[in-house]
């Protein structure tokens, strides 16, 4: 083996670039901790979301880590970044960047003083966040977070947005056709759902980490973090913590996890009008937005019973695409 490609990692990094040393760099680092914090979690409780140390998150804000603790931070926290290529992670964004501005691994080497060995460890998920931060530098200069999806009523709803809860005369139709629920995973002591079991953030609990159990849970999660409570769900779900899940949710479908993952598994029932949710002070509002139920090991009795009580439709369940090929 050539005995430069052995070394090259070494010799980007040098004496001086332990850590992030651009100022496009330093930025999306303050964005990515400002994420962190807007999603309500500290360092600590990052970490132990996805298994890793409270230093290593610590480290990572300041430029230090790898590329592999990068995507799981931010696939964990719904980071997104503009001015990347399209691709569903974030090598392959990275790799599709520089194929898109015409660049071989010969002229990105030269334009950010890397070695065409950690540019192409780069863009298989390896690497360094400093030698990530540095080809990022040079290749999507203004690349940026992109602004979360907000998910609230009005101009001036938007500090409370997630605190909408779900209604007494909504959640008739659900314990008719499922039954009692067992457990609410994302619950709010002003919450009128009833359920056996409730885990709420004010009483030290987190339904993206405590394990769930029961034969039903009901899920109204917090629609900015949507995308992670349907992961979790369906991890519940799948590891056979909870036997059904019913989740009250957006009418989004723009991820690739939605389509891939969800979708093959999952019955949607699209409701007609909209909800009338409850603020903290129990006044009621209809979403701006549609709405669905997705469920997840429902039979087909619960599916009729709650298409005769709730006016809306079934969805045909989607086909994965290894069978379709």
């Amino acid at each position: 083996m050539n005995v430069y490609l052995l070394l090259s990692p070494l010799l980007d990094r040098g004496p001086d670039r332990s850590r992030c040393d651009t100022r496009e760099g330093q930025i999306l680092l303050q964005e990515l901790g400002q994420a962190r914090r807007s999603a309500g979690l500290s360092q600590r409780a990052l970490a132990e979301r996805i298994g890793l140390d409270a230093q290593v998150i610590k480290r990572l804000e300041r430029g230090i880590g790898s590329m592999a603790t990068l995507i799981s931070v931010k696939d964990s926290i719904s980071f997104q970044l503009n001015g990347l290529g399209p691709g569903r992670t974030l090598p392959e964004q990275l790799r599709n960047r520089r194929h898109k501005r015409g660049w071989s691994l010969d002229k990105a080497a030269e334009r950010s003083g890397l070695s065409k060995a950690t540019i192409s460890n780069l863009e298989r998920g390896g690497g360094s966040v400093a030698s990530f931060m540095r080809l990022l530098a040079v290749l999507a200069p203004k690349a940026r977070q992109r602004a979360p999806e907000r998910a609230y009523w009005g101009q001036g709803d938007k500090e409370d947005r997630d605190s909408r809860f779900t209604p007494p005369d909504f959640m008739d139709g659900i314990y008719q056709a499922f039954g009692e629920v067992d457990l609410d995973p994302c619950a709010n002591a002003l919450s009128p759902v009833v359920a056996r079991r409730r885990i709420m953030l004010s009483e030290g609990g987190d339904g993206l980490v405590d394990v769930w159990s029961g034969r039903l849970a009901f899920v109204n999660p917090p629609f900015s973090a949507l995308l992670r409570w349907l992961r979790r769900a369906y991890d519940q779900w799948v590891a056979g913590n909870v036997e059904t899940v019913v989740c009250l949710i957006p009418v989004r479908t723009d991820s690739a996890w939605f389509h891939e993952t969800l979708s093959p598994v999952a019955d949607l029932y699209l409701l007609r009008g909209r909800v009338r949710f409850l603020n903290a002070q129990g006044k009621g509002q209809h979403t701006p937005f549609s709405l669905m139920v997705a469920t997840l090991g429902a039979t087909a009795e619960q599916k009729a019973r709650y298409a005769a009580l709730v006016p809306g439709d079934w969805l045909a369940r989607a086909v994965p695409v290894a069978q379709v090929a």
